[in-house]
């Protein structure tokens, strides 16, 4: 009887175990700077009629200025001058490659968009 109690007991504590963390997982995935990029790539598809390389292109370079964005901006002092020479530079590079891989009528849209 005192095992089957301690079965049950343990079959309990291991399935609400792992629900808790399959459900961790599931928003720590929605936080990856690939999942944002692609979110924000997928947002812009739409509005600015993007092909496939252009698409590809966006989701590189978001997902650079993302990854840059939270090693050295998110979570620091957001008025040490260091932070915001590097937030004007990662501002700087999309901007720079957005205008690359954009033709002139999406630019200016993506440039609207943007503010």
């Amino acid at each position: 009887m005192k095992n089957l109690i301690k079965v049950v007991a343990l079959s309990f504590v291991l399935l609400f175990g792992f629900t808790n963390i399959s459900a961790q997982n599931l928003t720590q995935d929605q936080d990856r700077p690939e999942v944002v990029a692609k979110k924000i790539v997928n947002d812009l598809s739409s509005e600015l009629d993007l092909n496939g390389d252009q698409q590809r292109a966006l989701f590189r370079a978001y997902t650079a200025n993302e990854t840059n964005y939270r090693k050295h901006i998110i979570g620091k002092d957001a008025n040490d001058p260091t932070v915001i020479a590097n937030k004007t530079k990662f501002d700087e590079v999309l901007t720079t490659s957005a205008k690359k891989i954009l033709n002139d009528d999406q630019y200016k849209k993506w440039l609207s968009l943007k503010e």
